[in-house]
């Protein structure tokens, strides 16, 4: 049977995590088993907190996830997306995992508006043909949580949201995909977006 692993490294949200692929119909192991990581057919990324500690969490299996994604699906889930990327500036300058090209960048300050970000917002479909993507509406809402965001290019950009400035609330390259947002806790859009990455593993 297809497995998916969700990697336990004590910083993510597993078990709402856990239930949302179920509900798209995944087996699914959670672990922090380097060895069970590289057999799975594909990787969840999960992630809350702030960036340099989930990083020295990863620890070793930063090792894995990186070789593993050049042959299986990965999906990075809000911390877990810019963990993915080059660099943050959370706290200092740190590097991720260098595995889409970009940063990791605060909002700035702006009247009118909070940080973190939290609540619903729409997406924009900036690649609506994309798998990820398959039968999800344009503008569709999804529910975010997060003071950071991810800058690339659009070249990398799946979606974009609109909240003191546009930045790319979904990232990809190759196997390789990212969502700022927390499908799990985004409805009927979220379950589809889950539902398509377990359809690609």
């Amino acid at each position: 049977m297809t497995q998916i692993a969700i990697i336990d490294y004590g910083v993510g949200n597993l078990r709402s995590v856990m239930r949302g692929l179920e509900k798209a119909g995944a087996a699914i192991v959670v672990t922090c088993d380097p060895e069970e990581i590289a057999a799975s057919d594909g990787i969840v990324l999960p992630g809350v907190g702030a960036f340099r500690e989930a990083m020295d969490k990863l620890g070793t299996l930063q090792e894995v996830v990186i070789q593993s994604s050049r042959e299986v699906p990965l999906l990075g889930i809000c911390l877990g997306m810019q963990m993915l990327l080059e660099t943050s500036e959370e706290h200092g300058f740190h590097k991720g995992l260098g595995l889409i090209p970009g940063n990791v960048k605060r909002f700035p300050k702006m009247a009118g508006f909070k940080v973190p970000h939290m609540g619903w917002n729409s997406l924009t479909l900036e690649k609506p043909d994309n798998p990820l993507l398959a039968g999800v509406r344009p503008d569709e809402s999804v529910y975010f949580v997060h003071s950071y965001y991810a800058d690339t290019t659009p070249e990398y950009t799946l979606t974009t949201t609109e909240y003191i400035c546009p930045f790319a609330s979904a990232v990809f390259r190759g196997n390789v995909y990212g969502v700022q947002f927390h499908p799990e806790k985004s409805g009927a859009a979220g379950l589809k977006m889950l539902e398509n990455f377990t359809g690609m593993v």
